[in-house]
């Protein structure tokens, strides 16, 4: 009996050690290792250790990018609403593939989760009821594989899509959305490459 309690700690422990560790992309400082939108107009602003994401009053949005490009990852944010209609999300290799933030643009609903992909608007949405908390801390988990991605939110699974336009690699960026008047702050930016 002992054998087969040695062995399950065996594999467990292995399985931990094959597991990817997410490390901050977002230091919490600064937004060094970012590209940060020219003109700025304080849409993007390290505060109390959180990056806060501000519409600006010409409504412009603008996308905040990694410096760095990658393949296969694991990306999580921790955000929370604080203000206006918050229309924001995560893009994966470039702008074609989105996961969402908050309120859709177009539908004029929450749509959390969910992938953006131009064209096809939201070609399947995640199962958030019950699991979203508006105006709280959300946390938010994409992995990405070839052309693969799936959402986790607040740990539990609510969305998997295959998208044949992914780029096979590229930046990974956050989005400002036009056209609103709004603020999301983002406590914790931390991705894993697999």
């Amino acid at each position: 009996m002992k054998k087969v309690g040695f062995l399950f700690l065996l594999i467990f422990v292995l399985q931990q050690s094959n597991a990817q560790k997410l490390k901050k992309i977002f230091n919490n400082k600064n937004l060094e290792g970012w590209v940060v939108p020219q003109p700025n107009n304080d849409n993007w602003v390290v505060k109390d250790k959180m990056l806060l994401v501000t519409s600006s009053a010409e409504k412009k949005g603008s996308i905040l990018w990694t410096e760095k490009s990658y393949k296969d990852f694991v990306v999580e944010v921790e955000y929370k609403d604080v203000s206006g209609v918050v229309d924001s999300g995560i893009f994966l290799r470039g702008e074609n593939d989105q996961v969402q933030i908050g309120i859709s643009g177009s539908l004029k609903r929450d749509l959390t989760a969910s992938p953006y992909i131009p064209g096809l608007r939201y070609p399947v949405e995640a199962k958030v009821d019950g699991i979203l908390k508006p105006g709280e801390w959300n946390t938010l988990k994409v992995k990405v594989v070839g052309k693969t991605y799936t959402a986790w939110l607040n740990g539990k699974e609510v969305m998997t899509y295959t998208s044949e336009k992914i780029p096979a690699t590229g930046p990974v960026g956050i989005q400002l959305h036009p056209g609103n008047v709004m603020s999301i702050q983002y406590k914790k930016i931390k991705l894993a490459e697999i």
